[in-house]
């Protein structure tokens, strides 16, 4: 749920009220209030994170981290359910409080129930995604049980494909990472 009107930044949410059932986002200085995901939705996120880290430690190329703080600006921070990045990234871009301050490569988002969660993360997310530097976006639908990939294109990110049961995810971000997309919904 977004507020309109007020224009709010990083340091508003500082005084926020604070539990593990309450998620801030502030996006193009629009808040964000949402609560805690459902069981299934933090289930796939782990499943993802599982997939990357594996793929991750046979390669040293990176790692996954669930639920970061990204803060790309003032009036720009939001708390992705999973990303990947480089090792030579992470160390350019992550702050002395462990917050992201800049794009990972990889962004994942699951879909939570209602329309409002959904179109933040399909346009709201997307677009910001887009404009700061995300090389791919996946956004994760637990309730068709398939999976968007966008990838940077042309300096945007565009829809590359949609997989359900039966297809494979693969991404040349991620050389030799092949997972069946039903892993992520068993």
């Amino acid at each position: 749920m977004g507020t309109s009107g007020v224009r709010w930044n990083v340091r508003d949410l500082e005084v926020m009220p604070q539990n593990e059932w309450t998620r801030y986002e502030v996006i193009d200085g629009e808040l964000f209030v949402t609560r805690a995901p459902h069981r299934r939705h933090q289930q796939i996120c782990v499943r993802i994170a599982e997939q990357l880290n594996r793929w991750s430690d046979a390669t040293g190329l990176g790692e996954s981290i669930v639920n970061p703080g990204i803060i790309f600006s003032d009036e720009d921070s939001v708390i992705p359910d999973v990303v990947w990045v480089s090792r030579a990234r992470l160390t350019q871009l992550e702050d002395a409080a462990g917050h992201l301050c800049g794009a990972p490569e990889l962004v994942i988002e699951v879909l939570s129930a209602g329309t409002d969660n959904a179109r933040r993360d399909r346009e709201a997310k997307l677009k910001l995604y887009s404009a700061r530097g995300v090389v791919e976006y996946w956004i994760v639908d637990r309730f068709a049980r398939q999976v968007q990939v966008y990838r940077r294109q042309n300096a945007q990110l565009v829809l590359i494909s949609s997989l359900s049961a039966g297809d494979e995810l693969t991404s040349p971000l991620l050389p030799g990472l092949s997972c069946a997309i039903e892993t992520f919904f068993r």
